[in-house]
């Protein structure tokens, strides 16, 4: 039966204007004041919010109003004067600790909504939520988790995974296991497939948000293990194994995943964990054998080198300083982690997955291999089969046959898919969007992928604003948002994007990178959405949905081509090694050149539509994960670099269109228990609920509401 529901508006920011929120008052009060949008008039002694080139916005006084011009004090006890329309009121009476749910903030716009997530981070609240509004449940809201840098282990036992367990909407604070528990329960009573997307910059803590949410998913999704291993515990433990192999030391974050993954836990009809499959999307290649100071390189190289002495021995291994592939850095050990531990926490996690010693032993032997072969140097020498001095591109294919060898096929097929589930829960862990002052390929396809999981969100809010306004018989004026499919089009159109381009360039053996610079410029001289820059000749500048990202060209085209090389294939093929030549099966006879070329872009984008082709058949979840400052330590808030992540996590943008609509909603019999001690002379007891309702509003003379009937 469709639940009779009351609609609130609730205005923001419009036009330079700012609304107040009134409805955003504690349930806990004797009064509760109903909602309504009223514009908030600045004048002497108000307290306001402008903007500061330091940290973002700081809060002062009026002092004095000159038509458009506002004379503020600020607290930091310089005086300035500003424009109206950059002048934000300041709720005085707000929270110290701030609030759960942004909505419920009396003013939303970026002062308001940075201040509150900074007085919970100060007080160890790290989750808050961005909410839509649209029902009483994390769908389609956004968790925004905000990285502590220390060990808050009280947030994550197993009394706190029961006390999460079939909890109502915001009956507790805002949690990880509150999202898992709200898709968890969604998929067993509306039977749909659910999916949590976690996104963020490095070290932002997408991967412990996502090890949290599939922590969750196993304690729900148990059973009583008649078995060692259960497959519950082969999806936990994969998570160490897959860190092992694609988490790096970085300069933004030390256990870095350099690597996005999607997680598919499948259910069977009693809730029950029946299967899993990993899926992974653009593992950062050249870490293998280019890594800068002072960041490491991937951690399992370092965790064989602290292995046990039979161990070393075995793989010819020892003091990490010796390899070129690992002393081009400096850094060598991580504060606060023995590699040794890790190593043998690596190989019991990879006991319990279902990978035997055996494939260990030649996993680690594959490990080791890349480590001695980067010590190698080749050249062009007089012989033919001269094998000295260095070449580049013999050097370049070498790196190619030293890549990091994939085990997340042996994780699938040990884990084991469940044919006959018809539900799943998909955990997506991606990188966030990237802007560095050098911007290459990776970063180019990494925002490509922001692109079209902000499309996915939009159209999703919206979908869910429409469907439900209809149901409910509201009427409603369309919203508008930032469309970003120009972008997508400018980026991925075949024929005639940038990817197809750099496809096309890859054919050509005499292409260059400023060619395809040029043949960009030439392209899309027109486009909105692209710009060269005035310096330079083969950069060239993309107009995201969250911001300008300049990208150089010089790698593009290597980075785009999947080299095989055929003397490298054979010679992996024709090894004694099984699980090597495994890895490496013969390359197929094929008819034409042109079939031989292998784009990573174009079969990144291929990855990217099966994802969302996966995620549209979903219930979607939003996690946003905000890295508090860039030293990595815990009890600092950095401002401007929190506001920028809340950019360009699309952030904003959803709170923005969540309360330009009707945000809010109480169902009939609710609003009456809440809100009739306001007037209770007109609820004689003979009215239902819907009357009862509309007498209520008259009397208080509220505007801005819509009741269904």
């Amino acid at each position: 039966m469709v639940s009779i529901v009351m609609w609130f508006a609730v205005l923001v920011k419009n036009s330079g204007q700012c609304f107040k929120n009134q409805a955003a008052i504690d349930w806990n009060l004797s009064l509760y004041i109903l909602v309504q949008a009223t514009t908030t008039s600045l004048a002497v002694g108000s307290l306001v919010w402008v903007e500061d080139s330091d940290i973002a916005w700081i809060d002062g006084e009026v002092m004095q109003v000159n038509g458009e011009d506002i004379k503020v004090l600020c607290t930091s006890g310089k005086t300035v004067v500003v424009k109206a329309s950059n002048v934000y009121p300041k709720d005085a009476e707000a929270p110290s600790c701030g609030v759960d749910d942004m909505t419920k903030l009396a003013y939303l716009h970026e002062p308001g909504i940075l201040q509150n997530l900074k007085s919970r981070y100060d007080m160890n609240e790290i989750y808050a939520i961005a909410s839509n509004g649209f029902f009483q449940t994390y769908t389609g809201n956004i968790l925004i988790a905000v990285n502590p840098f220390r060990k808050l282990p009280h947030l994550y036992d197993s009394h706190m995974m029961a006390q999460y367990k079939g909890a109502d909407f915001g009956e507790l604070s805002p949690h990880p296991f509150a999202v898992a528990d709200a898709a968890y329960r969604l998929m067993i009573n509306e039977g749909i497939s659910q999916s949590i997307l976690v996104s963020g910059e490095s070290g932002a803590g997408k991967t412990e948000s996502t090890k949290l949410l599939m922590q969750y998913l196993a304690y729900m999704g148990g059973r009583a293990a008649a078995e060692e291993r259960t497959v519950e515990q082969k999806v936990l433990e994969s998570n160490p194994v897959l860190e092992a192999f694609g988490n790096a030391k970085t300069v933004r974050n030390n256990n870095s995943s350099r690597f996005g993954k999607f997680v598919e836990i499948q259910f069977d009809p009693r809730g029950r964990i029946s299967g899993a499959a990993v899926r992974t999307y653009l593992l950062e290649r050249s870490r293998v054998c280019q890594v800068s100071d002072p960041e490491r390189n991937y951690h399992c190289f370092y965790m064989l080198c602290a292995a046990p002495s039979e161990d070393t021995k075995r793989y010819k291994l020892g003091n990490p300083r010796a390899f070129h592939y690992l002393n081009q850095s400096n850094c060598y050990e991580l504060d606060g982690i023995d590699d040794s531990k890790e190593y043998a926490a690596t190989r019991r996690a990879m006991d319990v997955v279902g990978i035997s010693s055996e494939e260990q032993d030649a996993i680690f032997r594959v490990v080791a291999s890349i480590l001695h072969l980067g010590n190698i140097e080749f050249a062009k020498g007089k012989e033919v089969d001269s094998s000295v001095p260095k070449d580049e591109k013999s050097w370049f294919h070498l790196r190619t046959a030293a890549e990091l060898l994939m085990i997340v096929d042996k994780i699938n097929s040990s884990i084991g898919q469940d044919s006959d589930s018809k539900f799943l829960i998909g955990v997506l862990d991606i990188y966030g969007f990237e802007s560095f002052k050098t911007n290459s390929f990776e970063q180019f396809c990494i925002n490509l992928t922001n692109e079209k999981l902000q499309q996915h969100f939009n159209q999703h809010v919206f979908k869910m604003e429409q469907e439900e306004y209809t149901k409910e018989e509201i009427n409603w004026s369309y919203i508008e948002f930032v469309d970003n499919q120009d972008v997508l089009d400018l980026i991925e159109k075949k024929p005639g994007g940038i990817i197809a381009l750099l496809d096309e360039a890859c054919m050509f053996p005499r292409s260059t990178h400023e060619t395809f610079a040029q043949k960009l410029y030439q392209t899309f001289k027109n486009h909105k959405r692209f710009s060269k820059p005035k310096l330079s000749r083969s950069d060239f500048t993309i107009c995201h949905y969250a911001g300008d990202v300049t990208y150089q060209t010089e790698l593009f085209l290597d980075k785009n081509k999947d080299y095989v090389v055929a003397e490298h294939q054979a010679l992996l093929t024709a090894s004694k090694c099984s699980f090597v030549s495994g890895l490496f099966p013969p390359l197929a006879q094929e008819s034409s050149k042109s079939s031989k070329f292998s784009s990573i872009g174009s079969r990144f984008k291929q990855q990217l539509l099966s994802l969302l082709e996966t995620l549209s058949s979903t219930e979607p979840h939003y996690i946003r994960c905000v890295k508090p400052n860039n030293l990595l330590k815990p009890s600092i808030f950095e401002n401007k670099n929190v506001l920028q992540q809340l950019q360009c996590g699309g952030v904003m943008e959803a709170i923005r269109i969540s309360c330009a609509g009707y945000p809010t909603k109480k169902p009939f019999v609710e609003f009456v228990d809440r809100f009739s001690l306001l007037a209770p002379e007109v609820l004689d007891g003979s009215s239902d609920e819907v009357a009862a309702c509309k007498k209520l509003l008259k009397k208080v003379g509220l505007q801005g509401y819509q009741v269904n009937v």
